[in-house]
């Protein structure tokens, strides 16, 4: 057969975007170019800058002399997960090399790769110290409830200045749904907060957690599990700029039976190294509603 290094070029593109449509958190994804090597491969250094503000300007001095702080903050890649996935070549054979990997590569992404991204993300959002999960039991809740809490929300990011142009609401379909049954049955009511976030973004449970364990793949452990401290996510509300979030190395490769010494197998690798956090200088831009214990 072929060697894989063809194969991989044709199918990965698939894959980037089989991920690319069912990562709900793919929305905060982080420029590289915010980005700078750290002192070590583990850590990764994020610029801060702040200037003075304004003084007076007289005519015989002229301006006031302020100051201007260039500076970096590192961080520590936090995120390091990985998987090999095997198959017989006899079924490979009947398959294709190209079909089976496409196939397996795909499910990989649409069923685990995407939806531990997504809760890793909320979760890390959600643990960052600093960040306050105000705990509400919106299990009964109305529209009317739903919109007044964050009404709340949007006010205080507003009066502390947060821009509005990159504000996401992250939500759950059964609130979203309950959302927009009120609008179309109460065309006369309010719900005009909800022009306050640039986009709203349906986040299911099972990914929406303020925290999860990462299985390590042992004892047949394998993907992520809600944590016995996490608690179930209602809404999140997240600033872009406030989120720190990309990926430093994804690799993949498909592996023919003559690369393996002990399988007549073809193997794929897939391993994903990046990082989830937050500024710790616009946490304002940050609020998460979760479940009563």
């Amino acid at each position: 057969m072929a060697n894989s290094i063809d194969y991989t070029k044709d199918y990965t593109d698939i894959i980037d975007r089989v991920y690319q449509k069912a990562a709900t958190s793919s929305v905060l994804n982080s420029g590289r170019r915010m980005v700078r090597a750290g002192r070590n491969a583990k850590e990764v250094m994020i610029p801060k800058i702040s200037v003075t503000g304004l003084g007076d300007y007289t005519r015989n001095v002229g301006y006031k002399t302020g100051a201007t702080t260039y500076e970096f903050e590192t961080k520590t890649f936090n995120y390091d997960r990985g998987i090999r996935l095997m198959a017989d070549v006899m079924d490979v054979e009947e398959a294709g090399v190209l079909d089976c990997f496409v196939e397996a590569g795909s499910e990989l992404q649409r069923s685990q790769v995407a939806p531990e991204a997504d809760a890793f993300t909320y979760a890390q959002i959600a643990s960052h110290e600093g960040v306050t999960v105000k705990e509400e039991d919106l299990s009964s809740a109305k529209a009317v409830d739903v919109l007044g809490l964050l009404r709340d929300v949007t006010s205080t990011m507003d009066e502390a200045q947060v821009s509005t142009g990159s504000r996401i609401l992250f939500i759950t379909p059964t609130l979203k749904g309950t959302l927009d049954d009120y609008a179309i049955a109460n065309t006369t009511r309010s719900n005009r907060v909800m022009e306050r976030f640039s986009r709203v973004v349906e986040v299911s449970q099972v990914r929406f957690y303020t925290a999860i364990d990462l299985l390590s793949g042992d004892s047949d452990q394998f993907g992520y599990a809600k944590a016995a401290t996490g608690k179930n996510i209602n809404f999140m509300v997240v600033e872009k700029s406030a989120v720190i979030k990309f990926d430093k190395h994804v690799a993949s490769r498909v592996f023919s039976p003559d690369e393996l010494e002990s399988l007549d197998s073809y193997m794929m690798k897939y391993r994903k190294y990046g990082i989830v956090e937050l500024f710790d200088n616009k946490l304002a831009g940050v609020h998460v509603s979760a479940a009563t214990a």
